[in-house]
């Protein structure tokens, strides 16, 4: 369910109009009239990628229960029961009246997070209002103007903490696909490399049997051909399903003349993106080529979770040198992700084999891994203390937040001020950080900054 915000203050200041901003719709009415709101509207609200519902409040005043502004208040305050968030709206240019202390001696009385919003707060006129407003004792006051659309970036990041709160306590409940991530689900795993590395002959071994042809022509498999197939873990004898995915050959573009092998080669990017888990194969006859580095680097441009492993390694020359050079080369020319998963095969021989599924497995789990947003954002803390963002010109870049967006690729957003002038070092330390400190190994992670005020910014 989605979390559930309250709107609360004493009569016209804003509530309504509030509203109405944050569903995106002129749903409640407005009016310079006070009382004009008296029963609770519910709506969907939506704030810079957070989803909530939102409840309008009839104005608070202090009347007799048996009249009409008195069962208007045992409405708003019934609607706390349910809430996980209040705002508690005052009126800047009004600054604080008893009623407002009123009603914030009332919220204190409650075991429910307040945000405290200062509304009309656009131009100076409101200044007075807000420095008032810390009085109050519910920390600092967010400015808004709700008629404008200013200051509702401030208000998504007071928000965002009670909402990571709650995704925390909530994990268990979530329903969405990331949370559904079954590890013992078919594991979609996709073989790519240049023509003739040994890729049909890699997954007959596997099978057991011919499954695919082979031979020792390049370019013998055209159409992506997907298998299922069961494993069998050495390490506890359980069986895991596994899909296997046999692609073509992918040449250099520019030798990529014949229609068909272009359709072939397309046929096994679409692969890719099926596949959970990629295999590049190597030939260890040839090396790690520079088709091989633009084969890899398009695997993590696509969010996939990659593996290389070095085939033939039965007949290789020198094995040893060529496994450091090998790891030496793709460290240098994938910077983007250090550490890919290495391993020698013999699809000939059946040498490496469990190896390199039972990685590919581990990656998968690396792939799909959610961190809660507490423990992330402690290891934020923690690396912004070891290591501050930049000040360029002497003005300092402020990092204030970080989440998980999504998995499959795990994916992050990062808030703060000024994010436009950090320096993509600074990024790439963010980056490897978590990928060292969080358990993600060596799998693709997308990390997106956010000015959460720039979308409210006047053009």
């Amino acid at each position: 369910m989605r979390p559930q915000v309250i709107i609360i203050g004493r009569p016209n200041v804003g509530k309504s109009t509030l509203f109405n901003r944050l569903v995106g719709k002129k749903l409640a009415l407005v009016d310079d009239q006070p009382g004009v709101t008296r029963d609770r509207r519910f709506g969907d609200a939506s704030l810079l990628g957070l989803e909530f519902t939102i409840v309008d409040t009839a104005g608070w005043e202090d009347e007799d229960p048996s009249s009409l502004p008195g069962r208007m208040r045992m409405q708003t305050e019934a609607s706390l029961e349910g809430a996980d968030v209040a705002l508690f709206v005052i009126d800047a240019r009004a600054g604080i009246t008893p009623l407002d202390e009123e009603i914030g001696r009332y919220l204190r009385g409650h075991d429910i997070p307040v945000i405290l919003l200062a509304n009309k707060a656009e131009g100076r006129a409101g200044d007075h209002g807000l420095f008032e407003a810390f009085s109050l004792g519910f920390g600092d006051p967010v400015g808004v103007s709700a008629e404008h659309g200013e200051g509702l970036g401030d208000l998504f990041e007071a928000l965002l903490p009670h909402f990571a709160e709650q995704e925390a306590e909530d994990e268990e409940e979530a329903t969405d696909e990331e949370a559904e991530y079954d590890p013992k689900a078919v594991l979609k795993l996709a073989i790519v490399g240049r023509p003739n590395a040994g890729k049909s002959t890699l997954i007959n071994r596997f099978l057991g049997e011919d499954r695919l042809l082979t031979g020792p022509e390049a370019g013998i498999t055209r159409d992506s051909i997907a298998i299922d197939w069961n494993w069998t873990d050495p390490k506890d004898g359980e069986e895991r399903p596994i899909r296997l995915i046999d692609t073509a050959g992918m040449r250099k573009k520019a030798q990529v003349v014949d229609k068909l092998e272009k359709l072939s080669v397309a046929d096994a990017r679409r692969a890719i993106d099926f596949a959970e888990v990629v295999v590049l194969l190597l030939d260890a006859t040839r090396g790690l080529e520079h088709q091989d580095l633009k084969i890899a680097s398009m695997v993590l441009e696509e969010g996939r979770a990659l593996l290389i492993a070095i085939n033939k390694w039965d007949v290789a020359e020198d094995a040893s040198g060529l496994f450091n050079g090998v790891r030496q080369a793709l460290d240098d020319g994938l910077a983007q992700v250090r550490g890919v998963p290495l391993v020698a095969v013999s699809a000939r021989t059946g040498k490496g084999l469990d190896t390199l599924l039972s990685a590919a497995f581990t990656l998968r789990d690396a792939w799909s891994k959610r961190v809660p947003t507490a423990a992330l954002n402690r290891w934020f803390d923690d690396a912004l203390a070891a290591n501050p963002p930049p000040a360029p010109g002497g003005r300092r870049i402020k990092l204030r937040y970080i989440t998980q967006a999504k998995t499959r690729p795990p994916s992050f957003v990062m808030f703060g001020t000024r994010l436009d002038q950090l320096p993509e070092s600074y990024r790439r330390y963010l980056v490897n950080g978590i990928r060292r400190s969080l358990g993600f190994d060596a799998v693709p992670i997308r990390l997106t900054l956010r000015s959460p005020t720039n979308p409210f910014a006047k053009k």
